[in-house]
C-alpha cells in the first residue's frame, strides 16, 4: 500500500488534453501539406472549421476544444515559460 496521498488536478489533465489535441491537429495539418500554425490562428481567430483538415479526425478533435480555454492556456504558457 502506499503510504501517501495522490492528488490530482483536473486543470493539469485538461491542459494536457488540449496539448494532445492541439498536436494531432498540428501533425495533420502538416501531412496534409498546409501551414499548421497560419490555419490553427485561422481557425482560432474566426472559428470556421474548414480552416482544419478532416484529415485523422483533426477538424472534429479541435472543435472539441473551448476557444477561450485554449487561448487562456496559450497565453499562460508564453507568458510563464
Amino acid at each position: 500500500m502506499h503510504d501517501k496521498t495522490i492528488s490530482f488536478s483536473i486543470r493539469d489533465d485538461k491542459e494536457r488534453e488540449m496539448k494532445e489535441i492541439l498536436t494531432t491537429v498540428y501533425d495533420a495539418l502538416r501531412e496534409k501539406g498546409y501551414n499548421p500554425i497560419n490555419q490553427i490562428v485561422g481557425y482560432l481567430l474566426s472559428e470556421d472549421p474548414t480552416y482544419i483538415t478532416t484529415h485523422n479526425n483533426a477538424r472534429g478533435l479541435v472543435r472539441r476544444l473551448d476557444r477561450d480555454e485554449l487561448l487562456q492556456v496559450l497565453v499562460k504558457a508564453y507568458l510563464t515559460e
